[in-house]
């Protein structure tokens, strides 16, 4: 204490204490406020059940199931969580609750990256949502666009076969890697590929 004493003024630790003091009751305050949450083993102030974050493996979360039920709560920091383990509340929340559960939280990285959400990952369930899987199923992950790219995969399993045979031996990278693309780009680029080959043939 005294050592503290040296370095802060006693007015200004007093405030931090008071307003440390302040928060934690304030916090507790609007959890009583709130409506009640699913049993669960019961956390420390400020960090909740932190300190279990080790014993929650999947043996961990069926020995929480068996002591609190199959919906048991968790509080780590200021993130409420729970665990669904038995196949009643599974289907509950999968299939007859789905529209609730079904939005990701995001975080602000998550929704700068993706420019709030505009993205099939993070995008809230709604009619943008189905939009952009119906999009997706059609366009982007359709039998058609999958058998177009079956050339791509030929010359990559060719190219792989190659760099496997010569194991253990000098490889040109940089030629198998020109020579597994030239096949797969449009006619147009033959000119460009081949003038790339040669340039790095000549440096190598």
């Amino acid at each position: 204490m005294e050592f503290i004493l040296q370095y802060v003024e006693p007015s200004t630790l007093i405030f931090l204490l008071i307003s440390l003091a302040t928060y934690v009751v304030f916090s507790l305050g609007l959890h009583r406020k709130k409506l009640p949450y699913p049993p669960g083993p019961k956390g420390l102030p400020i960090i909740g059940n932190m300190l279990m974050m080790d014993q929650l493996s999947h043996h961990g979360l069926a020995r929480l199931a068996e002591k609190y039920g199959g919906f048991c709560h968790l509080q780590m920091g200021a993130i409420h969580i729970v665990a669904v383990s038995t196949p009643e509340m599974a289907r509950e929340v999968l299939q007859a609750q789905d529209n609730v559960f079904a939005n990701r939280p995001a975080n602000i990285a998550i929704t700068y990256l993706t420019y709030d959400r505009a993205d099939m990952a993070f995008a809230n369930y709604g009619p943008f949502w189905r939009q952009m899987r119906k999009i997706c199923v059609m366009k982007l992950f359709s039998r058609k666009r999958a058998e177009s790219w079956a050339s791509v995969r030929e010359e990559v399993k060719a190219t792989t076969k190659i760099i496997a045979s010569k194991s253990g031996s000098p490889i040109n990278l940089v030629g198998g890697t020109v020579t597994s693309v030239d096949p797969i780009l449009p006619p147009s680029m033959s000119p460009f590929v081949t003038s790339v080959k040669d340039d790095l043939t000549t440096f190598v």
